[in-house]
């Protein structure tokens, strides 16, 4: 690791309790994790915009999206998904600095940076949501036509087919999306924020 010289982090006026108090609700990043075609982008994207009619400033981080700017640059292999989450995580701090509510939709299989992810918001600030889909339903969906490609080995370590997914063991949050309607998914999760982060 490079020696940082010179680095000294400064101490602002305003901080995220200021910012939290200029918005009127705590800040927070719900963490949705699931294989791809679970649903994540989908739950987040109206979880959000309940939010958002709701008064609450947000932001959504998405997987692709992310994928084609900050992280551009990382592949798929083992050691890229895991800068993949540690940049994410650290723009997600940011964020949460802010004072938004933060929404992050990304595959994130492995449960080591999901913890790192924890670790650097703590508990009062991270909420997973475990967006738990059967890799059979998820398959069956395939809107991108990404399984399709993964086993035909167009694509390779792709989770659930060629890479593990490591399910979460104790999520804050499951939404069942092969069950449940993402209205009742958004549901389930707004009742979890009102407990919380005391939302209306």
């Amino acid at each position: 690791m490079k020696e940082k010289l010179h680095i000294i982090p400064h101490d602002h006026h305003i901080d995220r309790d200021t910012r939290q108090k200029t918005n009127g609700h705590q800040s927070c990043v719900i963490w949705f994790t699931g294989l791809s075609g679970s649903g994540k982008s989908t739950l987040a994207n109206a979880l959000e915009t309940e939010l958002v009619n709701k008064g609450y400033h947000t932001y959504l981080l998405d997987g692709d999206n992310v994928r084609t700017g900050l992280n551009s640059d990382l592949d798929f292999s083992a050691a890229a998904r895991k800068e993949n989450i540690r940049r994410i995580g650290e723009v997600a701090k940011l964020m949460d600095d802010a004072g938004l509510i933060t929404l992050a939709a990304f595959v994130s299989p492995y449960r080591e940076e999901r913890e790192f992810v924890r670790s650097l918001l703590g508990d009062d600030h991270y909420i997973e949501v475990y967006v738990d889909c059967p890799v059979e339903e998820c398959e069956k969906r395939d809107v991108k036509g990404l399984y399709k490609k993964a086993r035909a080995g167009e694509i390779s370590n792709f989770t659930g087919i060629s890479a593990p997914f490591e399910a979460p063991e104790d999520p804050d949050i499951r939404v069942q999306t092969h069950l449940q309607s993402i209205e009742e998914g958004v549901q389930t999760i707004m009742e979890h924020l009102n407990d919380k982060l005391k939302l209306k």
